[in-house]
Protein backbone atom coordinates (compact mmCIF):
# COMPACT_ATOMS: atom_id res chain seq x y z
CA UNK A 1 0.00 0.00 0.00
CA UNK A 2 1.40 2.92 -1.18
CA UNK A 3 2.07 5.87 1.73
CA UNK A 4 0.69 9.70 0.95
CA UNK A 5 2.90 12.53 -0.22
CA UNK A 6 5.16 10.28 -2.10
CA UNK A 7 5.03 11.26 -5.71
CA UNK A 8 4.41 8.97 -8.12
CA UNK A 9 6.85 9.03 -11.45
CA UNK A 10 5.72 7.84 -14.32
CA UNK A 11 7.34 8.29 -18.30
CA UNK A 12 4.55 7.61 -20.53
CA UNK A 13 5.80 7.65 -24.33
CA UNK A 14 5.42 10.87 -26.11
CA UNK A 15 3.57 9.23 -29.46
CA UNK A 16 1.48 7.67 -27.24
CA UNK A 17 0.19 11.06 -25.85
CA UNK A 18 0.11 12.97 -29.22
CA UNK A 19 -1.89 9.97 -30.58
CA UNK A 20 -4.48 10.18 -27.47
CA UNK A 21 -4.64 13.72 -27.87
CA UNK A 22 -5.22 13.75 -31.34
CA UNK A 23 -7.86 11.15 -31.75
CA UNK A 24 -9.67 13.40 -28.79
CA UNK A 25 -9.35 16.41 -30.51
CA UNK A 26 -11.18 14.40 -34.06
CA UNK A 27 -14.01 13.32 -31.47
CA UNK A 28 -14.26 16.65 -30.10
CA UNK A 29 -14.66 17.99 -33.76
CA UNK A 30 -16.86 15.00 -34.76
CA UNK A 31 -19.37 15.48 -31.68
CA UNK A 32 -19.67 19.44 -32.07
CA UNK A 33 -20.63 18.76 -35.83
CA UNK A 34 -23.12 16.47 -35.20
CA UNK A 35 -24.44 18.17 -32.33
CA UNK A 36 -27.54 19.88 -34.54
CA UNK A 37 -28.37 16.33 -35.56
CA UNK A 38 -28.32 15.16 -31.76
CA UNK A 39 -30.59 18.12 -31.18
CA UNK A 40 -33.06 17.97 -33.64
CA UNK A 41 -33.41 14.29 -32.91
CA UNK A 42 -33.64 14.88 -29.33
CA UNK A 43 -36.52 17.71 -29.97
CA UNK A 44 -38.03 15.18 -31.73
CA UNK A 45 -38.16 12.76 -28.90
CA UNK A 46 -39.50 15.62 -26.62
CA UNK A 47 -42.23 16.75 -28.92
CA UNK A 48 -43.01 12.82 -29.14
CA UNK A 49 -43.04 12.26 -25.47
CA UNK A 50 -45.36 15.48 -24.30
CA UNK A 51 -47.62 14.36 -27.06
CA UNK A 52 -48.02 11.34 -24.87
CA UNK A 53 -48.61 12.93 -21.81
CA UNK A 54 -51.09 15.18 -23.49
CA UNK A 55 -52.99 12.91 -24.40
CA UNK A 56 -52.96 10.83 -21.11
CA UNK A 57 -53.57 14.49 -19.37
CA UNK A 58 -57.08 14.67 -22.20
CA UNK A 59 -58.21 11.04 -20.83
CA UNK A 60 -61.64 11.01 -18.72
CA UNK A 61 -60.07 9.22 -15.63
CA UNK A 62 -57.25 11.33 -15.05
CA UNK A 63 -58.19 13.82 -12.05
CA UNK A 64 -56.96 16.94 -12.54
CA UNK A 65 -56.47 19.01 -9.02
CA UNK A 66 -55.08 22.91 -9.10
CA UNK A 67 -57.23 23.71 -12.33
CA UNK A 68 -55.96 27.30 -12.79
CA UNK A 69 -57.46 29.07 -16.05
CA UNK A 70 -56.39 32.67 -17.40
CA UNK A 71 -58.36 34.40 -20.27
CA UNK A 72 -55.61 36.10 -22.30
CA UNK A 73 -57.43 39.02 -24.00
CA UNK A 74 -54.36 40.76 -25.91
CA UNK A 75 -53.45 37.70 -27.59
CA UNK A 76 -57.06 36.10 -27.51
CA UNK A 77 -56.27 32.44 -25.95
CA UNK A 78 -57.11 30.87 -22.96
CA UNK A 79 -54.10 29.23 -20.84
CA UNK A 80 -55.57 26.10 -18.99
CA UNK A 81 -52.75 24.90 -15.98
CA UNK A 82 -53.84 21.56 -13.62
CA UNK A 83 -51.75 19.25 -12.02
CA UNK A 84 -51.82 15.36 -12.41
CA UNK A 85 -50.65 13.16 -9.46
CA UNK A 86 -48.17 10.76 -10.78
CA UNK A 87 -49.41 7.55 -9.09
CA UNK A 88 -53.02 8.56 -11.17
CA UNK A 89 -51.34 7.54 -14.72
CA UNK A 90 -48.88 5.29 -16.02
CA UNK A 91 -46.07 8.37 -17.79
CA UNK A 92 -43.28 7.52 -20.26
CA UNK A 93 -40.13 8.50 -18.90
CA UNK A 94 -38.62 11.96 -19.87
CA UNK A 95 -36.28 11.69 -23.19
CA UNK A 96 -32.73 12.89 -21.98
CA UNK A 97 -29.49 13.97 -23.86
CA UNK A 98 -27.08 11.39 -24.40
CA UNK A 99 -24.95 13.68 -25.29
CA UNK A 100 -22.52 16.89 -24.82
CA UNK A 101 -23.64 20.30 -26.19
CA UNK A 102 -20.80 22.35 -26.55
CA UNK A 103 -21.41 26.43 -27.02
CA UNK A 104 -18.76 28.00 -29.55
CA UNK A 105 -16.77 29.65 -27.68
CA UNK A 106 -15.91 26.22 -25.28
CA UNK A 107 -15.42 24.21 -29.06
CA UNK A 108 -12.56 26.89 -29.91
CA UNK A 109 -11.33 26.72 -26.70
CA UNK A 110 -11.30 22.93 -26.33
CA UNK A 111 -9.91 22.92 -29.87
CA UNK A 112 -7.31 25.77 -29.58
CA UNK A 113 -5.62 23.69 -26.14
CA UNK A 114 -6.06 20.43 -27.81
CA UNK A 115 -4.26 21.69 -30.15
CA UNK A 116 -1.44 23.80 -28.77
CA UNK A 117 -0.39 20.55 -26.66
CA UNK A 118 -0.16 18.64 -29.68
CA UNK A 119 2.54 20.95 -31.51
CA UNK A 120 4.53 21.60 -28.39
CA UNK A 121 4.56 17.65 -27.80
CA UNK A 122 5.82 17.40 -31.34
CA UNK A 123 8.54 19.69 -31.18
CA UNK A 124 9.97 18.43 -28.38
CA UNK A 125 13.05 15.93 -29.10
CA UNK A 126 12.38 13.51 -25.30
CA UNK A 127 10.71 10.11 -26.18
CA UNK A 128 8.76 10.28 -22.89
CA UNK A 129 6.41 12.26 -21.26
CA UNK A 130 7.21 13.43 -17.45
CA UNK A 131 3.89 13.09 -15.02
CA UNK A 132 4.04 16.48 -14.39
CA UNK A 133 3.12 17.39 -18.41
CA UNK A 134 1.04 14.47 -18.32
CA UNK A 135 -0.93 15.62 -15.76
CA UNK A 136 -1.51 18.99 -17.54
CA UNK A 137 -2.83 17.23 -21.30
CA UNK A 138 -4.71 14.25 -19.05
CA UNK A 139 -8.03 16.25 -18.48
CA UNK A 140 -8.39 16.67 -22.33
CA UNK A 141 -7.96 12.50 -22.46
Amino acid sequence: MATRGKPISVKIATVKVIKALEVKLAQVEKDYAGQEANEAKFEKLKEKWQKEIFAIALTPKTKATNVRISNKSYNETINIDFDIAKGSSVFPDEPEKDFEVFSRWQFNETKEELESAIRILKMTDEETVSTSTYQAVARYL
